[in-house]
């Protein structure tokens, strides 16, 4: 009766999770590729009180510092849990207006031939369907890496675009407020 309590307790706690939002778990670690992550940070995104999505930020170590987000040159995951259905169109166009809003007219024009090719990647996608992920994945060498449901749908070269597109959660104009202070690990 022991050796039984024993595995049951080691096979309930071999799988921890960090987080539950809106019925979504969320991974305390995950592996991408070779790069051990954790999570940093979590929360819903609300567009005029419709919930849309959890977002998640996995770093190789815990901040608070969005600027020490940005200057990391680590491996990085933000995610997507849809928590209602939209279409690429949609993902892009919230997208883009934070990128703008949290970049320079010359970072901008730097980056102009790789926002054309993430813009490309979320045009191609049709529906987004509740409970499907995004992972925008930064892979030092690679760049950044854009993955539906695990199927890969681009790659971005640079780790100045992957900054560029993390400002969206956690720039100076974020998507919005909240959202980046739960990211961050804030709240």
């Amino acid at each position: 009766m022991k050796i039984l309590l024993l595995i049951l307790m080691l096979t309930v706690t071999a799988q921890v999770y960090a987080l539950e939002i809106a019925d979504v778990i969320l991974d305390e670690k995950i592996q991408l590729e070779k790069y051990p992550l954790i999570l940093n940070g979590a929360g819903i995104r609300k567009k005029f009180l419709v919930k849309a999505y959890v977002g998640s930020l996995y770093l190789t170590a815990k901040t608070h510092s969005a600027e020490a987000v940005l200057a990391d040159s680590g491996a990085k995951r933000m995610s997507y849990v849809m928590l209602r259905d939209v279409s690429g169109k949609q993902v892009l166009d919230r997208i883009n207006e934070a990128i703008v809003a949290n970049n320079t007219v010359e970072e901008m024009k730097a980056l102009e031939a790789r926002f054309y090719m993430f813009e490309k990647v979320f045009l191609a996608i049709r529906e987004i369907k509740k409970g499907d992920i995004i992972y925008m994945d930064y892979i030092p060498g690679t760049g950044t890496r854009v993955s539906v449901n695990g199927a890969v749908m681009g790659r971005i070269e640079g780790s100045d675009f992957y900054r560029s597109l993390l400002k969206t959660w956690v720039g100076n104009k974020p998507i919005q407020a909240s959202l980046k202070k739960n990211v961050l690990g804030e709240e």
